[in-house]
């Protein structure tokens, strides 16, 4: 019988619990780790570095740079939060993957993970969108997916996002409205599950899921782990 993959998923605030001695003991078996942004670089670094495992993230509103945008200059590279002289975002640390308007598969998991960062426009910061322009952000991926679809049977497992869908695990300020045409992506690609950050969670008894369309939509704030069917993993 298989073991459900354990996957360790993080946004916004920096866990204690995970940024500790501990962290390899308390979460030392996960199959890989899900960022849904607004997390710094040298927390990134500490998580991938103790558990080495396959690590991907999108990115948030709050992030130091936008990946429209060329990456500034910085005359301190080993304290920059970005990478330096880059003009395309591949990763901000080693062993990252940034999952931004992409699709992953991670082969070892037989996992597919598609993901966008940023939130919805509400002023003219980098890493926000209209509904429109991330609307067009989700057909530039179309193809990837229906090509996942032809050669693994599936659009994708996980859907990752800064933001929630609106009206499923948002708020009603401008800031931390969700986007409608995430709704329209988990009616059209049914991933097995979704997860976002962005709307912080102050008490913990709050709800995190929401079931839309049959999709169990997750608000993993500081950290949540997901559980979904896998292989089975060695105790070796």
């Amino acid at each position: 019988m298989k073991d459900p993959l354990e996957i360790l998923c993080i946004a916004d605030h920096v866990d204690p619990l995970i940024y500790s001695k501990s962290l390899k003991d308390r979460f030392g078996r996960v199959d890989a780790v899900l960022s849904c942004g607004d997390l710094k670089r040298n927390y990134y670094e500490f998580i991938v570095t103790n558990l080495n495992v396959p690590f991907l993230y999108v990115l948030g509103n709050h992030s130091p740079f936008s990946i429209e945008k060329p990456m500034p200059l910085c005359c301190d590279p080993e304290n920059a939060d970005y990478p330096v002289n880059e003009r395309s975002v591949r990763s901000l640390f080693n062993g990252g993957i940034l999952a931004d308007g992409k699709s992953v598969y991670l082969k070892n998991l037989d996992l597919i993970v598609a993901g966008f960062g940023g939130s919805i426009r509400y002023n003219r910061g980098d890493n926000q969108y209209t509904e429109g322009e991330m609307f067009l952000r989700i057909l530039k991926l179309i193809p990837r997916l229906l090509l996942n679809r032809i050669i693994r049977g599936r659009y994708l497992d996980i859907f990752i996002t800064h933001a929630p869908p609106r009206h499923v695990n948002d708020r009603e300020d401008p800031c931390h409205r969700g986007f409608r045409v995430f709704r329209w992506f988990l009616r059209n690609f049914k991933p097995k599950c979704m997860i976002h950050g962005h709307i912080h969670l102050y008490n913990y008894d709050t709800s995190r899921e929401t079931v839309y369309s049959g999709v169990p939509v997750i608000n993993v704030y500081n950290h949540y782990i997901l559980k979904m069917p896998g292989e089975v993993k060695s105790d070796e």
